[in-house]
């Protein structure tokens, strides 16, 4: 143990420099920078996140597609101009107005998700011909913006104006121009948990009176057979929606649309079940096929670049362009 002491205090001494160097290095090259650095991407089977009462049996799966993403930093920032799959995106993309902190960001990206699987619920349920019924609609401030003054705040849950709820962000939106611009209204929210009344000014935009804050409603539904969704705590955002509602549909029904196939994709689900356009779709494909999908479902809106990098990095993967749900479901159907 005495020599064990001695050496280390030796090594101390002689390279006590290049220690320090070693250290000041690392603190340098894990300093943060405003970018998240997108290293690659993968499939994870959605059915171990939804479970519908009474299933039906799938012979195949239905994936979501993911991406990894890296916080920015010196180290991971400069490595992305070396390794040529690493993909640098700036966080000024992710928000909405200068202001915002990471906070802000996350809580869209989970609301969005929240949302997503809402919406997906109600077409899988529709378009399967089974019970479905709305049970409430909430009303969250997802950003401020800094020309418009107002004491809401992201995460406030809007449960009245001037004591009047709405069903509809249209019937918010009809309601306010009903008042007048001097006179402020009176905005009941729930804030960390507490109800408050909150007293805002309104503002006019193209002839139009807002509060001057983005609105986002959420729904949640009743439904028979019962569903259940769990996602991860880690994961986010509205592009599983498309995969998402295949796989509700999926279990609702006899017919499996899977037919025994590893079907990844990927995409948003608009309220009115168009399919929407994604960022990452590259990383996306890639991850896919690397884990052997047989399909990958692209929206229509970024089918041109998923074919072409297809094309480039000659993968071994069916794509599907997708418009609709509808489409979707035809598309899989027809599958031999």
């Amino acid at each position: 143990m005495r020599k064990i002491k001695e050496a280390i205090k030796r090594t101390l001494k002689e390279d006590y420099k290049f220690i320090i160097f070693i250290i000041i290095l690392y603190i340098i090259l894990q300093y943060p920078l405003n970018y998240y650095i997108t290293v690659g991407g993968g499939i994870s089977d959605i059915s171990s996140r939804i479970k519908v009462e009474d299933a039906y049996n799938s012979e195949g799966s239905l994936n979501i597609s993911y991406v990894t993403q890296l916080p920015g930093t010196i180290l991971t920032y400069g490595l992305s101009y070396i390794i040529p799959t690493w993909e640098r995106e700036s966080v000024n993309l992710y928000k909405y107005n200068e202001e915002e902190s990471l906070d802000d960001i996350e809580f869209r990206s989970n609301l969005d998700l929240t949302t997503a699987n809402g919406t997906a619920t109600y077409w899988a349920y529709t378009l399967a011909n089974k019970k479905i019924d709305l049970t409430s609609q909430k009303l969250y401030v997802i950003t401020t913006f800094s020309e418009y003054e107002t004491p809401l705040k992201v995460k406030d849950q809007i449960l009245s104006i001037d004591d009047n709820s709405f069903s509809t962000i249209n019937e918010y939106k009809e309601y306010l121009q009903t008042k007048n611009i001097n006179t402020p209204v009176t905005v009941k929210v729930i804030r960390n948990n507490k109800e408050q009344d909150l007293e805002a000014k309104l503002h006019e935009i193209d002839g139009k009176l807002y509060l001057g804050v983005g609105l986002q409603y959420v729904k949640e539904y009743n439904t028979d057979p019962e569903v259940k969704i769990k996602f991860k705590s880690d994961e986010s955002g509205p592009s599983g929606g498309l995969i998402t509602t295949l796989e509700i549909y999926n279990q609702l029904t006899e017919k499996d649309i899977t037919k025994g196939k590893k079907i990844a994709g990927t995409g948003t689900i608009e309220e009115d079940g168009t399919i929407g356009k994604i960022g990452g779709i590259k990383h996306k494909i890639l991850g896919a096929s690397k884990e052997k999908a047989d399909i990958f479902l692209v929206p229509s809106a970024n089918y041109k670049t998923a074919e072409k990098y297809k094309e480039e990095r000659n993968l071994d993967i069916i794509l599907i362009e997708v418009k609709t749900v509808e489409d979707a479901i035809k598309k899989l159907e027809n599958l031999k």
